[in-house]
């Protein structure tokens, strides 16, 4: 099998590759209309492009998309609903029903390739065990990809008194494993704010966190010790981080649930 016109493209350009996957970025888009091409063109100027994830299957190791995701196969690639029994479906339907992800996502498997559909946010590649030391834990909403020996799990926030007011859910997405993981950013990786934490504390007056590691406390906790104190510094309640683990932080894009607020998403 070859497909021609794709990758090799000239508008097109491999910016990222990690085990099966690859991010293509198209460098210009050419099938706007004539009202719009001056927008475009500044859009492409300032980095806002279009971006595709590509998967490419060995017959070894399947990857699962999230739901919708998938735009176009080619090869000897077959969809799975990736359920292993009545007991792994209502399981993951529970965890699909508190962490606000897909209940079921589809699992694929054999050799070709499969297409993701074209987004303007920023897809990053990474492992949970190299990149997060271990179990990463996932903010709503930006899950895309990742290979099929990424186990899920729903991961529950301490303090849930302070969720709805702290702009939270009760449950956040956990991926643990060596394998892949592809998630949907407001920001590319080059912007992306990295804190170690080594027995110390992290405290994020809004939702600019993309991931963390699992072996963190995490909770939302007044800003200040009283509520005058919180009255007083204008900040409210805040996300705190505590013990020992990695941040990735948003810099300048709040991970509002359920806003593109910035991703310009098609």
């Amino acid at each position: 099998m070859r497909i021609y016109n794709f990758l090799d493209n000239d508008d097109a350009q491999v910016i990222a590759e990690k085990g099966p996957f690859r991010v293509a970025e198209w460098q210009r888009d050419l099938s706007v209309p004539y009202g719009g091409a001056i927008a475009a063109y500044f859009a492409a100027e300032m980095g806002v492009r279009r971006r595709q994830l590509v998967c490419e299957l060995d017959g070894r190791v399947g990857v699962t998309l999230q739901a919708g995701a998938m735009q176009w196969t080619a090869g000897s690639v077959q969809a799975t609903t990736g359920v292993k029994g009545v007991g792994d479906f209502f399981g993951k339907a529970i965890r699909g029903s508190v962490t606000g992800e897909s209940a079921i996502k589809p699992e694929y498997v054999g050799t070709g390739t499969i297409v993701c559909e074209p987004t303007y946010r920023h897809i990053l590649l990474m492992s949970p065990q190299a990149d997060m030391g271990g179990t990463m834990v996932v903010n709503d909403g930006l899950f895309m990809a990742c290979t099929s020996d990424i186990r899920h799990r729903a991961i529950m926030v301490k303090r849930p008194s302070a969720m709805a007011a702290g702009n939270e859910g009760l449950f956040n997405l956990g991926l643990e494993g060596s394998g892949v993981v592809a998630l949907e950013s407001p920001v590319p990786a080059s912007e992306l704010v990295t804190v170690d934490l080594d027995g110390d504390e992290l405290k994020v007056d809004g939702n600019f966190a993309i991931a963390w590691s699992e072996n963190l406390s995490f909770s939302v906790e007044r800003s200040g010790k009283s509520l005058i104190g919180s009255a007083v510094s204008g900040e409210g309640l805040v996300n705190v981080y505590r013990g020992h683990g990695r941040v990735l932080l948003s810099p300048v894009a709040s991970l509002t649930p359920n806003s593109d607020a910035g991703s310009g998403e098609v």
